[in-house]
């Protein structure tokens, strides 16, 4: 199976660092975390290719290679989205979708395919087993808060982190707090779960192995942040 996992570009605003990047020699602030861990809940044997729009261009031959395309958005990105959507539906690949933008929003998006609302870590076996089996639903929904001390360490072998100012991880998701512009509660609950001391190690671990020292965390309690 050839999955092309895809973030679209992010428009000019103060998150996206635009006007400060070509200071420092790259071409974006921050890599998609929420698609390098969604990578790492495929199985080995898939192939995997992920096009970040913020650094590298989608191609038609990207497109031509995928069997599937999983695209993750954030609120931010929904203008981008439809551009992506349009190109995937003239190579007829189909379209799974996931992430902040369409968990809240996915009924404005009526030309995709497929649907991952919610925490992906327990609807991803059976996203998988369909997929395997050419059976996937329109629509996976979440039940529950995962424990994400199963939560694999992101496939940060698909990216090229030199294109980045920093490399992120998470160890936190939920918040207590009501914040009015932020959709944190809707999709994480107000209830903190937070990784095992040990598992952020070995994520930061690996990074260090990469070369990788500077290294932005991710908590929601304290930053109201959120994987994509």
């Amino acid at each position: 199976m050839k999955i092309l996992l895809v973030y679209p570009p992010t428009p000019d605003t103060f998150w996206s660092f635009k006007h400060v990047l070509r200071f420092v020699s790259k071409r974006a602030a921050f890599p998609p975390l929420g698609l390098l861990t969604v990578a790492a809940m495929l199985p080995d044997d898939w192939q995997l290719k992920l096009v970040d729009m913020n650094v590298d261009r989608l191609t038609d031959d990207d497109l031509r290679w995928a069997d599937y395309v999983m695209l993750g958005a954030m609120i931010v990105h929904k203008d981008s989205v439809p551009d992506i959507v349009e190109r995937c539906r003239r190579f007829s690949k189909p379209v799974i979708a996931g992430g902040p933008l369409f968990t809240t929003g996915h009924a404005a998006f009526p030309d995709i395919d497929h649907f991952v609302l919610g925490e992906a870590e327990e609807l991803m076996p059976q996203v998988v087993e369909d997929m395997g089996c050419e059976t996937l639903r329109r629509m996976y929904t979440g039940s529950s808060r995962p424990d994400i001390t199963r939560v694999p360490a992101p496939r940060w072998d698909l990216i090229d982190m030199r294109k980045y100012v920093t490399m992120s991880v998470q160890f936190s998701r939920g918040c207590p707090f009501d914040c009015e512009f932020c959709d944190i509660i809707v999709m994480n609950g107000r209830i903190p779960r937070t990784k095992s001391p040990a598992q952020l190690v070995a994520e930061l671990e690996q990074l260090r192995l990469r070369d990788r020292p500077q290294i932005s965390y991710w908590f929601q309690v304290k930053f109201r942040g959120s994987i994509s």
